[in-house]
């Protein structure tokens, strides 16, 4: 095969080497197009087309319904490891040893707390406000808190950012969720596991034990496993192009946590949820609303099947559906919602025009129905996606980082007006 791609412009014709990715991927280098071509660029809204990097995190082949953490299988990490192993193999690229695991809890348990300033900042929003854009302005925050930029050079530095970022995120999450809830802002209890935490901090009420329920911490911590990385999407490309531009690991965060709030990107849990309840609001009809899903020329979507990149099956979906299995079976909840769910996935996984097109339901479908079983509010669905997320981005722009890779700076075909003479205001 050749190592080289030609590109013939008006009769000309220029070479550019081909990359060979581990997975065989092939891309054209053109990072020299425009110098040779004296101007010409490429053109690829939404980048669908377009590398933005070479990452040795995640290997995603959406044809395949394959996807891969630093060359683990999806089904292995999810059945045999939990968030935080996940968390290091991501953001350090191998599993860590016992030992190395040890410290790593540790290490975030000794982060597990915010300076109590941050209690104001929350005080001030009102409870109307949308929980992502609580978060995405707490962990902005964060900066002004620990001022100090990351030395990317430095292990021991970039380490302790990890652990800082790691144990200081669930607090704002809990903070945030009781804020909007009414109840006081208090902290976890360091001798519980990450998830075990996570949940007690949330939900704890202020006259009573909290009793943590094995089938929930599991659920839990496969959802937050299976939103960990996701390759070049639109939040961690995100994170990655603002972390370019040399920006903090805080402020980087935190704008990928405003592009995860899109209801076309970490929005499409609560944009299921919504489907539901709307549906439950026009008598509750499942057959009524596959029927709409199949007419082309009714507006209606049916959220939480299929999926963008996964052409075939969402791999991600087949794990987690166990899990709502055992979460709606331990818990007993007769909740008309979820029976709608439940209705629209048999009838969808037996249609024929679904089966035809893979239109399976996919892992925001079945985490929307998690995280309602859990009594987790709608608004907070996408946050908790954000927990799960975070090793991705902090992997993310560390690599970015470590390879110190140019600012991001994407060019455009100008579409508008030719040069013209300014006219003075009495002359318009």
């Amino acid at each position: 095969m050749a190592d080289k791609a030609t590109i013939d412009i008006d009769g000309k014709k220029y070479e550019f080497p081909l990359i060979k990715g581990t997975e065989n991927e092939l891309a054209i280098d053109i990072t020299k197009l425009r110098t040779a071509t004296e101007g010409v660029i490429t053109i690829d809204p939404g980048y669908k087309n377009t590398g933005a990097c070479e990452s040795a995190i995640t290997f995603l082949d959406g044809e395949k319904g394959i996807l891969r953490y630093r060359g683990y299988s999806i089904d292995e990490v999810a059945e045999n490891a939990d968030f935080l192993e996940v968390a290091y193999l991501l953001i350090f690229g191998e599993l860590p040893t016992k030992e190395q695991n040890d410290k790593f809890h540790d290490d975030i348990r000794a982060e597990s707390y915010v300076d109590e300033d941050i209690k104001k900042i929350i005080e001030a929003f009102p409870k109307s406000a949308h929980p992502m854009g609580i978060i995405s302005s707490l962990t902005s925050a964060l900066t002004a808190f620990n001022p100090s930029s990351v030395n990317v050079e430095s292990e021991a530095d970039m380490y302790k950012s990890v652990v800082r970022i790691l144990g200081k995120m669930p607090v704002l999450v809990a903070w945030t969720y009781r804020k909007k809830s009414g109840l006081p802002l208090d902290y976890g209890d360091n001798s519980l596991g990450y998830v075990e935490n996570i949940l007690k901090m949330m939900f704890k009420k202020p006259n009573g034990e909290y009793v943590q329920n094995k089938v929930l911490v599991d659920a839990l911590d496969k959802l937050l496993i299976l939103h960990a990385d996701h390759e070049q999407n639109c939040s961690t490309s995100t994170v990655r192009i603002v972390g370019s531009s040399h920006a903090g690991l805080f402020a980087s965060i935190s704008a990928g946590i405003s592009a995860l709030w899109g209801p076309l990107h970490g929005g499409a849990n609560q944009a299921v949820l919504e489907m539901l309840e709307a549906i439950q609001a026009d008598g509750g009809d499942t057959k009524k609303y596959m029927a709409k899903a199949k007419d082309k020329n009714d507006p209606f979507r049916l959220m939480g099947f299929g999926h963008r990149v996964y052409k075939n099956f969402d791999p991600r979906a087949k794990i987690i559906k166990k899990a709502a299995d055992e979460v709606l079976s331990q818990l007993g909840i007769e909740d008309p919602i979820l029976s709608i769910a439940e209705g629209l996935e048999q009838e969808a996984l037996k249609d024929q025009y679904f089966v035809d097109r893979k239109l399976y339901p996919n892992v925001d479908f079945y985490s929307g129905i998690i995280y309602r079983a859990m009594g987790i509010p709608t608004d907070m669905f996408t946050v908790m996606f954000a927990i799960g997320r975070l090793p991705g981005w902090i992997a993310q722009w560390r690599e970015m980082r470590l390879k110190k890779e140019p600012i991001g700076r994407p060019r455009q075909i100008y579409i508008g007006a030719t040069e013209r003479k300014f006219v003075p205001v009495e002359e318009r």
